[in-house]
């Protein structure tokens, strides 16, 4: 599995850098979730710009990661702009469940402001 991972002090972006995500990436994709998440990064953006197909096996993964960081930190998806990405989205109605942003630029703003607004939660 290719990849790119940039970490910063509030997130880390994971970029794939794979045309498909399907079960034979997927397998990999759980594991460096499940690494990140103990490894103590608190916001993660998945960046699916390169991505072209995912199949169930990756929907799976996406959904293992927000599940990892929910009650944790912040997951975001971003750069699922191929349409045969966004229909898959869409069938499976995921924009109710995930955090979709459209650019990782505006994904790491989303972070900054989950992050402010969890910070007043609990000074309350």
């Amino acid at each position: 599995m290719k990849f790119t991972l940039d970490k910063q002090t509030k997130y880390a972006v994971l970029k794939l850098d794979e045309e498909n995500l399907n079960s034979l990436i997927a397998p990999n994709l759980k594991s460096e979730f499940v690494f990140l998440r103990n490894e103590g990064v608190q916001n993660l953006i998945f960046d699916l710009t390169d991505v072209k197909y995912v199949d169930s096996s990756g929907l799976s993964a996406i959904l293992t990661a927000n599940r990892l960081w929910k009650d944790y930190g912040s997951f975001v998806l971003t750069g699922g702009h191929h349409p045969s990405v966004k229909k898959l989205i869409e069938i499976s109605r995921l924009e109710t469940i995930l955090s979709i942003v459209p650019t990782v630029s505006e994904s790491i703003d989303y972070i900054m402001m989950e992050d402010i607004e969890r910070t007043l939660r609990n000074e309350k």
